[in-house]
């Protein structure tokens, strides 16, 4: 099993930046595809964006591209997400997550996903 302990997140002015940071206790880029997804209130699940197998490949969704930026320190088996130009449409629970499988499907529905923490955008 993969443990993702996730932290950042927290209240900001729209505009304004925050970077969330997601510890894996595995982190093995040719076995699991690691990615963000949020949550809002009587909204859907929207996933953010994944790095793939290959380590370098990234893929967002549409809303935050040029916006929002993953990385990863294999490392410190850490993922991140730079979050800039907020929105109050970006206020949501943020949840990393990790699956085998590397697709949008696969992201919003992953095997193994971290506690979440809220960002508010006002």
């Amino acid at each position: 099993d993969v443990q993702l302990v996730e932290s950042g997140g927290g209240s900001v002015q729209a505009g304004g930046s925050l970077r969330l940071s997601c510890a894996a206790s595995e982190y093995t880029t040719g076995t699991y595809c690691f990615g963000w997804f949020r949550q809002a209130p009587a909204k859907k699940r929207e996933g953010i964006g994944y790095i793939g197998k290959d380590g370098s490949t990234i893929t967002y969704e549409d809303s935050v591209k040029g916006r929002f930026t993953i990385s990863q320190d294999t490392s410190k088996k850490t993922l991140y997400l730079q979050m800039n130009s907020l929105k109050p449409d970006d206020t949501a629970m943020y949840y990393c997550a990790a699956e085998r499988c590397c697709d949008w499907w696969c992201l919003l529905d992953p095997s193994y996903r971290s506690q979440g923490t809220q960002v508010t955008v006002s």
